[in-house]
């Protein structure tokens, strides 16, 4: 495996805007760009995911890891702009150094909002250059699809009201998107509301006439599974990950 660590992703030369990428000692397949949880306030690019990292390297999927501007010093949509210019950073180096062509995007919980946030309000990636299409699939783990709970915090309206604006990603689904293959993660035990909401994003997109995505459902917790392995060791995150880009690109999806 070939790691690249503290690259500078955008004209703004701090770490909280690096990333790291984990290569196949092989040309990758694919490359697959994490976005980490932590509801926008914490968490970090280096958390747990070297054995992420090797399981999917070892299957010749090349993993970027990705910083982002946090709570207290960020503001909303400083976060979702950071994993936009991540996500165009990570495509351009894709087409120019490597020669794979396929970039599937995804992230857990906080990660999980921002991936959805860049799927389903397209201007994020439009406003640094990149064409959403581009896009080989989103992998949508536990994420909130309504307006974020520490978004709800910063505009002072309590954080357990589920709200449908700008900020949410539901309030973007609608008809003449082209979305690419998703798969979206949630947990029985969930984060309260979060399954409800989340069955509600997948009705809206079977309202709209999508149907290139599906969802799987973990038992326990919220995001339990992100530190678990398999009995044989795997780790969990891994395992799911490779299964949605197999599937997505062998037209399960």
């Amino acid at each position: 495996m070939r790691i690249i660590r503290d690259i500078y992703y955008g004209s703004e030369k701090i770490f909280e805007k690096t990333l790291d990428i984990y290569l196949p000692d092989e040309e990758p397949t694919a490359l697959f760009l994490y976005m980490h949880g932590g509801g926008l306030e914490a968490g970090h690019k280096y958390d747990r995911w070297d054995a992420l990292s090797a399981y999917l390297t070892a299957r010749g999927i090349g993993h970027v890891s990705i910083n982002y501007r946090m709570y207290p010093t960020a503001h909303y949509p400083d976060f979702i702009v950071d994993a936009a210019e991540a996500v165009a950073w990570t495509y351009r180096y894709m087409k120019t150094e490597l020669s794979c062509d396929k970039l599937y995007v995804g992230g857990s919980s906080a990660g999980g909002y921002l991936s959805m946030m860049l799927c389903f309000d397209e201007h994020y990636l439009t406003d640094v250059g990149m064409d959403p299409s581009a896009i080989a699939g989103y992998f949508h783990d536990a994420g909130q699809p309504t307006a974020h709970y520490n978004v709800l915090r910063e505009r002072g309206i309590d954080e357990r009201r589920v709200i449908v604006d700008e900020s949410a990603p539901i309030f973007h689904i609608a008809a003449g998107h082209n979305y690419p293959p998703m798969r979206f993660i949630i947990s029985d035990n969930d984060a309260e509301c979060r399954y409800e909401q989340t069955m509600l994003v997948l009705a809206t997109l079977r309202h709209f006439g999508y149907s290139k995505f599906d969802h799987r459902v973990m038992n326990g917790r919220h995001c339990a599974y992100v530190a678990r392995d398999e009995e044989n060791g795997d780790p969990t995150l891994g395992t799911m990950i490779y299964s949605f880009i197999e599937d997505a690109r062998n037209g399960k999806i």
